[in-house]
């Protein structure tokens, strides 16, 4: 008996288990779906868009003709008698009014109902990405006869330094070899999910599948529990502030419907800026992988591009930030950019806006950051190979006290 009471008990367990896994793959798949119309949707409007520009050419053509034969009425009209003039004016307007020009063609119906769709498409396109689309042309940046190696004793084996306003390369050193981006890489992971995503307040639920992929790699976490419905705008500033792997990876999931898709994503903006020749991603968090590489003049090029979008600057230049409020964390989670708050008491010549860090064994401590000098320009500095997290910092500034006037 007790042993029939015990398989009863692992039945039930089995079916109870079973059930979990049923509703956790029926609420990814329905998150997918929804993301796939999103993507769908996103597509259309961009199509749409396009039919618009080609009918710009015959929506301006037949304004052109109308203001030609309108031309050609008056000249008529003052040519004859003035009860001539009155009767055509009075035909005119009977024209005018039945919406037939004054060839008796009929073309302003037409050009109305172009206007139409033209309007219907622009209150259509109200509804804007996180930032908006990017409209700057990606950074370039050029050496010259006073590019220079290094400054001081900095450690970091590979590093640039660019004046962004001149587009210089102020100092570079193995500023084009292949390197891990480590985390680095979430600088680009938030800057596609701000231009795949309309609302920041919208929720997602962590997921099993999310938290099994942080612990297992041994990442970095914003610290979001299984079945926690999160913001999406604290899964943005859960990817830069603490390098959350778990915020990453839900907003992968909640623009793309999973991970791969996403990164497919990914790979299209670096097509984008022009860099897929000398960069490629397997992944949205950074773990280290073969075929997962970029170089720190690349990610010069992403962080200017992330800078550009309003939205992914915001979150970059956030030196803290705390959750909002849930069932598990009723008073938030208080995320901290450390690399932000450390480098603020030191004297950079300017401000430091803009940073995210890495970490991976193949390419040690990385940092990106963005500052704007005492003399009003930009400058970015991208590092890699260094030996500790302090030193990486260091050598960021040693890099903006070198470069930027003191005042």
């Amino acid at each position: 008996m007790a042993g029939d009471y015990e398989n009863d008990s692992r039945a039930a367990a089995l079916r109870v288990l079973e059930e979990e896994e049923y509703d956790f793959t029926a609420q990814d798949e329905e998150r997918a779906r929804r993301r796939r119309e999103r993507i769908n949707e996103m597509k259309r409007q961009k199509e749409r868009q396009l039919r618009m520009r080609r009918l710009a050419a015959p929506i301006a053509a037949a304004c052109v003709l109308l203001c030609i034969l309108l031309a050609c009425g008056v000249v008529k009209l003052a040519s004859g008698s003035r009860e001539s003039v009155s009767e055509s004016a009075d035909s005119q307007e009977i024209v005018l009014a039945s919406g037939v020009n004054l060839a008796c063609t009929d073309i302003t119906m037409p050009f109305s109902g172009l206007a139409q769709e033209q309007t219907a498409f622009v209150e259509e396109q109200g509804l804007q990405t996180l930032g908006g689309k990017n409209s700057e042309p990606a950074l370039t940046a050029e050496a010259d006869e006073n590019t220079i190696g290094t400054v001081g004793d900095s450690v970091s084996e590979n590093i640039v330094f660019i004046d962004v306003e001149e587009g210089r390369i102020l100092a570079q050193k193995g500023a084009k070899e292949r390197i891990s981006p480590a985390s680095m890489t979430k600088i680009l992971t938030v800057l596609v999910a701000a231009e795949h995503i309309t609302d920041a307040d919208d929720t997602f639920e962590i997921t099993i599948d999310i938290t099994d992929y942080s612990y297992s790699n041994d990442c970095s976490s914003a610290g979001f529990e299984v079945g926690e419905c999160v913001t999406v705008n604290d899964l943005f500033y859960g990817t830069v502030l603490p390098s959350g792997a778990d915020a990453a990876l839900g907003l992968a999931k909640y623009v793309a419907g999973s991970h791969e898709e996403f990164v497919e994503l990914m790979n299209e903006k670096l097509e984008e800026l022009g860099l897929s020749e000398t960069s490629h991603f397997t992944n949205c968090v950074g773990l280290y992988d073969e075929n997962h590489y970029s170089t720190v003049y690349d990610m010069a090029v992403i962080l200017k591009a992330a800078y550009d979008n309003e939205f992914c600057r915001e979150v970059l230049s956030t030196h803290m930030y705390t959750t909002s409020s849930t069932a598990e964390h009723p008073d938030g989670i208080t995320l901290s950019n450390l690399f932000l708050r450390r480098i603020e008491d030191s004297d950079t010549h300017g401000e430091v806006l803009c940073a995210k860090t890495g970490y991976v064994a193949q390419s040690g401590n990385c940092a990106a950051s963005l500052s704007i000098g005492n003399d009003g320009k930009l400058y970015i500095c991208v590092s890699a190979h260094s030996t500790t997290a302090w030193r990486c910092i260091k050598d960021h500034v040693a890099f903006y006290q070198y470069f930027l006037p003191e005042s």
